[in-house]
């Protein structure tokens, strides 16, 4: 029994011996530390919990095993070796949730947003031959809805979760940097961005207050890191670019032009009754214009000249960055520098871009950090385009120049000029920008958690555009030089409290701060010249000179409070409220208020969700907030128009003055957007399924207005707030690894997004008393529907030969719906046919990783459902009655008793009906957007040439689309007055490029 005892008492001390106190550390993902997570020595009552600071000490014998677990994170377990310091790096369970988002003015752990937040998955575009960032956001985020741009350089309309105001701005707001961003997207390089963040829903939105009502997106530049041994990275790529639609829609040659010709003179060249058989005595060069035959019309000119061909080539991009970072104990740097060429398919449609970034970041001591964030942009948009509207309608029986090689300002001898005028001239446009964010980040010292921040964002943009042209004018010359900056500062003072006190978490955020705008434009003119050897230098030649001179100021300040809290790490809280003023508006409302609140719910740290072992994540969230539009300079005060003129008497001289042109409103107010959104965030599966669905309804009111009022006041508008507007919609987005192998991976994104618009109350007024709201008709505005609703003539085809004809309509006309059949056509035979918004998107990215090779795919859709997604495709051929002049497309399906199932009709100028119906035809489509095959070298490869990483790959852009519209693009259809055509089959659209790239990374 004692030698029992004695053993055992041994082996007892001998185990006490062997204990030791082990510290450590625990971190997430991020390097931030997590706070309140249990260590326990495995099979024992020994057990301890992290500070404030992730640090922990426990006893604990070599060998033994430290369990350390923590709410919303996989459990980890640690050995305790022969070192008394440890660290544990803890996963979140929803996989990507422990990852730092920036939710303004800050950042959070996206396991702990409230709001609608989501981040584009840059890797997704990263092989794209995209020149402009606003390219790479196509498809990636549910609820961003971003088009195409067909101009080189060119940033895409964007816009997030539809619309919610009639005449208000509908910009997003973009911050870069902590900085909102007023330029130009197409000055940012790619290559420098670290990450995009996508704000959508009002509680997230409404720390920007009068700005956010259309969305925020924040982008966030490269840095380096300390600690980090200089990082080279370099990339190049090049690309080849043509229409994806290829030679469908390009103008007739000359026997397709000629036979066209025929077609529309249709009653002339052909012998009735059917009008099929040629007319032996039609003779085609007595219709076509004169400029197009001999003298005397004798005969057709001989040329078969293809002006289609001599303004495009083939496009190409060339794209090389350059960057080196890294950072010791007190330093981090990033010094980079790209250049990008790119030449569009239309001649001189060309964007060069140079851009150099500097972000530095200094600790003098180790609770400050002082910051430069600055780079320089210089774009060179020299040379002038063709025209390429008249390009595609100008015959094959004339040419641009004459024996001499010089261009023939108008080969019709009419004012229709031709299209190399605007080619052949001295255009000079440069632009320049340039980026300087100081910061000041301190920790202050002995009150933990407490952090100020000063940030002093500047932008400038200085642009020059000189230009000259002895076509100009009435081809008597005209030249001018155009100079306009425009300069903007920020200044913010932002202070963060964050403290853990056991289970409770909270975040204080106060901010105050103040934006100054300014532009300023001059402009010098001539015309009329004797010579113009010295171009847009010799404006002081000019027989006529002008200058103008304009300029303006504007201001906002703002103060905005935000507290986030969490219990447990279960339940989430974040309230804001913003205060804004904008020196826009009328002096009795400069200032409005923007409150919001939102909750969050981690189901899955609830012990009763324990046993669900295929839920790794669930949270619910439900936010509230109201967010603001702020109006334009100007639109609330009376305006003055200078260039009034009265006579007095008859006989009397002209007296010129000023009037008033537009009344003020000292009470015009802010329009708000009050805004609904429930969304749920999971992953499932042991993370191989995550995704959020989302839901939102918003109401906006107070809509920014300009109200028609009577001519006998002397004005035509009046600037106010009226009506209201409701936006709702949902979003899902889910995202799969469905193949996770040594040597095989396949991840899977699948995102669907749709949204409606509906106005609920206009103006209030029932002036046919008929006891409903009026809707504004000659604004296309009407109660119950949506804002672009479509209330036209309803087109029923082609009237054909033999049909009886309503008044003022013709054989081969489209036929017009006769809504009250009373045998004419007028403004009440209007009807509802559809609208321009789209029903829903989606988009469907795959990558595929096979050891060294990488191929990905990406899908994006458009689709507007029942009646929805429409716009005017008419083609309207007019016929002279006696000559005829233009050319036209090869693709276009025209009516003539030949070809009685044409789609668009033929009109004779002149005898066709003043009512012109349109044809609404859906632009739903399914674009193969973006592919990309890679390989990246192996380790083994790598070091012998001491390089981190290397890969090259191929790459192809738009390369199908499969739709029903006919015309260049469906997605860059418009409606926008000025360029209303852009997309259709008629002449002055612009093609969507297809581009092949080859291009590598190399970082060492």
């Amino acid at each position: 029994m004692f030698i029992v005892f004695g053993f055992s008492l041994f082996l007892s001390t001998a185990a006490f011996a062997q204990t030791k106190t082990v510290a450590g550390k625990v971190t997430d993902g991020q390097g931030l530390p997590v706070s309140g997570a249990t260590v326990t020595v495995k099979g024992t009552n020994e057990a301890t919990a992290s500070d404030n600071d992730g640090h922990f000490s426990i006893n604990a014998a070599k060998g033994a095993t430290l369990v350390i677990t923590s709410v919303n994170y996989v459990d980890q377990e640690v050995t305790v070796g022969n070192s008394n310091n440890i660290s544990v790096l803890l996963s979140p369970k929803g996989g990507d949730l422990g990852e730092v988002v920036v939710v303004g003015y800050g950042t959070q752990k996206k396991i702990d947003v409230t709001g609608s937040v989501a981040r584009v998955n840059l890797e997704t575009m990263a092989n794209a031959p995209n020149t402009n960032i606003g390219q790479y956001l196509q498809g990636t985020v549910p609820g961003l809805n971003v088009g195409l741009s067909t101009f080189a350089g060119g940033t895409p309309p964007i816009s997030i979760r539809g619309r919610v105001t009639i005449s208000g701005s509908q910009a997003t707001v973009i911050i870069v940097d902590g900085i909102q961003y007023n330029n130009s997207l197409s000055s940012i390089n790619p290559d420098d961005i670290a990450s995009i963040d996508i704000l959508k829903d009002a509680s997230a939105t409404a720390i920007y207050g009068a700005q956010g009502a259309n969305g925020v997106i924040l982008i966030t530049s490269k840095k380096g890191k300390y600690n980090q041994k200089p990082r080279i990275s370099f990339s190049s790529s090049y690309t080849t670019q043509t229409p994806s639609g290829g030679d469908d829609l390009r103008p007739k040659n000359r026997e397709d032009y000629l036979q066209g010709i025929r077609d529309a003179f249709w009653n002339v060249a052909y012998l009735g009754p059917n009008y099929t058989d040629p007319n032996p005595a039609f003779k085609i060069e007595n219709v076509v214009d004169a400029s197009m035959a001999t003298t005397g019309r004798t005969a057709l000119l001989p040329n078969n000249y293809d002006w289609w061909k001599e303004a495009t080539n083939t496009g190409s991009i060339i794209d090389n960055s350059l960057s080196v970072s890294g950072g010791g104990d007190r330093v981090t740097y990033l010094l980079s520098g790209s250049v990008v060429n790119q030449k569009g398919y239309i001649i001189n449609d060309k964007f060069n871009r140079k851009s150099i970034r500097a972000n530095l970041e200094i600790k003098p001591v180790n609770w400050w950090r002082v910051g430069l964030v600055s780079s320089g942009s210089f774009v060179n948009q020299d040379g002038s385009e063709p025209g390429i509207g008249l390009i595609n309608i100008f015959s094959p029986l004339l040419v641009p120049y004459d024996s001499l090689g010089n261009v023939i300002p108008s080969p019709t001898n009419t004012v229709l000029g031709s299209p190399m005028t605007s080619y052949y001239v001295d255009d000079y446009e440069r632009h320049q920008y340039w980026v300087g964010n100081i910061y000041s980040d301190l920790d202050i010292p002995f009150i933990s958690g407490l952090n100020y921040r000063l940030n002093f964002g500047n932008n400038l943009r200085n642009d020059q555009h000189y230009y000259a042209s002895r076509f100009d004018a009435n081809q008597n010359g005209r030249a001018y030089k155009e100079n306009q900056s425009n300069y903007d500062y920020t200044f913010d003072n932002i202070v963060t409290y964050n403290k853990t006190f056991g289970k409770h978490g909270i975040t204080v955020t106060g901010l105050y701060g103040a934006v100054k705008r300014k532009n300023e434009r001059t402009l010098a003119e001539g015309t009329g010249f004797s010579r113009l050897n010295l171009s847009y230098n010799g404006i002081g030649g000019a027989d006529t000179k002008n200058v103008t001179t304009t300029g303006y100021d504007e201001a906002l300040n703002y103060q905005m409070g935000r507290i986030a809290y969490k219990f447990d790490d279960r339940y989430l809280l974040t309230a804001t409220i913003r205060r804004d003023g904008f020196s826009g508006f009328a002096k009795n409302y400069k200032y409005a208020t923007f409150p919001s609140v939102a909750l969050g719910w981690v189901i899955t740290g609830e012990e009763f969700m324990q046993s669900v072992k295929w839920v790794n994540f669930l949270k619910l969230r439900a936010g509230y907030g109201v967010i603001g539009n702020q109006t334009t300079r100007y639109f609330s005060i009376a305006t003055v128009n200078t260039n009034a003129s009265y006579i007095y008497g008859d006989g009397s001289q002209t007296a010129f003055g000023q009037q008033v042109s537009t009344l003020g409103n000292d009470n015009l107010k802010w329009e708000k957007t009050a805004g609904l959104n429930f969304g749920v965030d999971f992953t499932l599966l042991k993370n191989r399924l995550s995704g959020n669905l989302e839901y939102y309804n918003n109401n906006t009111t107070d809509l920014l207005f300009s109200v028609a009022v009577p001519s006998l006041t002397g004005f035509d508008l009046f600037r106010t707030n009226l009506g209201k507007i409701n936006n709702m919609g949902f979003e899902v987005g889910l995202t799969g690894k469905i193949i996770e192998k040594k040597d095989w991976n396949w991840t899977s994104t699948f995102n669907i997004w749709g949204n409606t618009n509906k106005i609920k109350h206009l103006t209030g007024v029932d002036a046919n008393n008929d006891g409903k709201e009026d809707d504004i008709v000659s604004s296309g505005l009407f109660i119950g529907k949506s804002i672009q609703e479509i209330f036209d003539y309803q087109q029923m085809g082609i009237y054909q030969l033999g049909e009886t004809l309503l008044p003022g309509f013709q054989t081969g006309s489209l036929k017009v719906f006769d809504k009250d059949k009373n045998g004419t056509i007028n403004s009440d035979d209007r009807v509802f046919i559809g609208k321009r918004e789209p029903a829903y998107r989606m988009s469907w990215y795959n990558s595929f990783g096979y050891k060294g090779f990488t191929l990905s795919f990406f899908l994006n859709s458009v689709q507007g459902g029942k009646n929805g997604n429409l716009e005017n495709n008419v083609r309207l051929y007019f016929r002279e009655d006696n000559s005829i002049r233009n050319n036209d497309l090869k693709g276009v399906d025209y009516w003539s008793p030949r070809n009685p199932n044409g789609k668009y009709p033929r009109i004779i100028t002149g005898t066709h009906s003043t009512v012109e119906p349109a044809m609404y035809e859906s632009r739903d489509f399914i674009r193969l957007q973006d592919v990309s095959l890679g390989y990246s070298f192996s380790p083994k490869i790598l070091s012998k040439v001491k390089a981190q990483s290397i890969s090259i790959y191929v790459s192809g852009k738009n390369l199908a689309t499969w739709t029903d519209w006919q015309g260049w693009d469906p997605e860059v259809s418009t409606n926008n007055g000025a360029n209303e055509n852009q997309g259709r089959i008629v002449t002055d659209g612009r093609p969507v490029l297809m581009g092949y790239t080859v291009g590598l990374h190399i970082n060492y």
